[in-house]
Order: C-alpha cells, then sequence, then structure tokens
C-alpha cells in the first residue's frame, strides 16, 4: 500500500520543527541506538519514538510494531515520519502504518546513516547525520 511519500532529511526536520503533533519514529533495532546513535529534537516540540522494525538480536520481525505505534499515542492523522539506517525497514514502516489508517506516515530518505560509500562505509555519503541535523550518541 503507498504512504505519504519520501522526505530527504533536512525535509524531514523541518515538518517536525513546524508540525508539533509529528512524531519521528526510529524504526531500528536498540543495538543501532545504543552504538550507532540517534536523532535529537531536544530542541523541538516533539518527539522521537524508538520502535524496533524488526527485533535484535534475532532480526524476526517485530509482531507488535503497530500495537506499539499505537499504544504510544501516536494519532491517526498525524505526520508520522519513519527513519532507519537507509531508508528501506522505514519504507516498510510507512506502508505497514498506512495499511493500519496512519494517513500521513512518511519516509526519510536516505535514513540515519545513507549509503555506503566507495569504500562500504556509512555515514559519510547522506543522512540524517550527514545532512548536520542534530544528534546524540549514547
Amino acid at each position: 500500500m503507498p504512504y505519504a511519500g519520501d522526505l530527504p532529511p533536512a525535509a524531514a526536520y523541518d515538518l517536525l520543527a513546524v508540525r508539533p503533533d509529528a512524531v519521528l519514529v526510529d524504526v531500528r533495532t536498540r543495538a543501532e541506538w545504543s552504538y550507532v546513535g540517534g536523532p535529537d529534537l531536544g530542541a523541538l516540540a516533539n518527539r522521537v519514538l524508538q520502535i524496533e522494525w524488526v527485533t535484535f538480536p534475532g532480526g524476526a520481525r517485530n509482531e507488535g510494531f503497530l500495537d506499539e505505534l499505537a499504544a504510544a499515542g501516536v494519532a491517526k492523522d498525524a505526520p508520522v515520519i519513519f527513519l532507519c539506517r537507509s531508508g528501506v525497514r522505514s519504507v516498510a514502516a510507512a506502508e505497514a502504518a498506512t495499511a493500519a489508517g496512519w494517513t500521513d506516515a512518511r519516509n526519510v530518505l536516505e535514513g540515519f546513516e545513507g549509503n555506503p560509500d566507495g569504500k562500504g562505509h556509512r555515514g559519510t555519503n547522506g543522512g540524517w547525520k550527514v545532512a548536520g541535523l542534530p544528534w546524540r550518541q549514547s
């Protein structure tokens, strides 16, 4: 099922800045959140939800994903912006949310770390971090 569309990282941040009802949902794994870091929306009036699309360490699809999204109180008509490492899992999450009735589900292009560069390294070729958007590491 089609979703509301894709946003470059800076456009996603801009939408979050102007829409206090917008929610950023980081669908990466607990390991990624812990070791790679994540978006920091501390300067904005909205939040980052961390809901795994696939579970760590097993890699199975999180069958409770939509239930967790609903339990977090995300309104069905609010902009819901999904983010993963490179923009693949977040597309699947946006499609699932749309099929479940969220009307403004979007995907962050390039994800948090972007695509691999010529040496196979992430974090240098697109993504939230390379765009210079706020993020933090624990």
